[in-house]
C-alpha cells in the first residue's frame, strides 16, 4: 500500500512512519488533496471514510502547525494518518470536504479551536465558540485568562448563615 502511494506521488509524501501500530505518511500541502483522492479512488486502496481530522501547535517549532487527517478503508480494513505541516501565523490548507463531506464538521473544529483555514471549506464558521470570540484557545500562543466561578460572589454572606458562624 504505502509503496503504492509513494511511486504514484515521489516528490509530495514522504514516510512511511510507524508508531504504536499506526502508519503516518507526510504530505506536501499543496497536493493534500490530489493524494486523498488517489487514496479514495483508487481500487486497490479504497480509503472511503475519513474519521478524523486534528491539529498539534508544535510553538515555537517551525513548521508550527501539523494537521492530521486519520482515514479508513472499509472494504480492506486499513487505516492511515496523513500528516500536514504547516507554517505561520495563518496558517492554511485546502478543504478535503470535496474528497470526504465528512471533513466538514472536522474541519470546523480545528479551525475554530486552532485557527487552520480550510481554503475551499463550503461553511467556514466556528462551531463551538461564539461568533465574536478573538483568537483560537488551543493555541499555545494563546491568552490565557480566569474567570472567578459565579457561586463565591455571596462567599461572605454563606459564611455569616452557617450554624458555626461566629457572630
Amino acid at each position: 500500500m504505502i509503496d503504492l502511494i509513494k511511486s504514484q506521488f515521489p516528490e509530495a509524501v514522504s514516510g512511511p512512519i510507524e508508531f504504536h501500530g499506526e502508519t503516518t505518511l507526510v504530505v506536501q500541502p499543496d497536493r493534500l488533496i490530489e493524494v486523498c483522492t488517489f487514496l479514495r479512488d483508487d481500487p486497490a486502496l479504497k480509503f472511503d471514510l475519513l474519521s478524523d481530522v486534528s491539529a498539534v501547535d508544535h510553538f515555537p517549532a517551525q513548521p508550527r502547525f501539523a494537521v492530521n487527517y486519520h482515514v479508513y478503508s472499509l472494504e480492506n480494513n486499513r487505516e492511515l494518518r496523513l500528516k500536514v505541516w504547516l507554517d505561520g501565523e495563518q496558517p492554511h490548507v485546502a478543504s478535503a470536504t470535496a474528497v470526504w463531506p465528512g471533513a466538514n464538521w472536522h474541519e470546523r473544529e480545528v479551525w475554530d479551536l486552532m485557527g487552520i483555514a480550510f481554503d475551499g471549506h463550503p461553511d467556514p464558521r466556528r462551531i463551538f465558540l461564539p461568533e465574536d470570540y478573538l483568537g483560537h484557545p488551543l493555541r499555545k500562543d494563546a491568552a490565557q485568562f480566569y474567570e472567578e466561578p459565579q457561586f463565591t460572589h455571596n462567599f461572605d454572606l454563606i459564611e455569616s448563615q452557617k450554624p458555626y458562624a461566629k457572630e
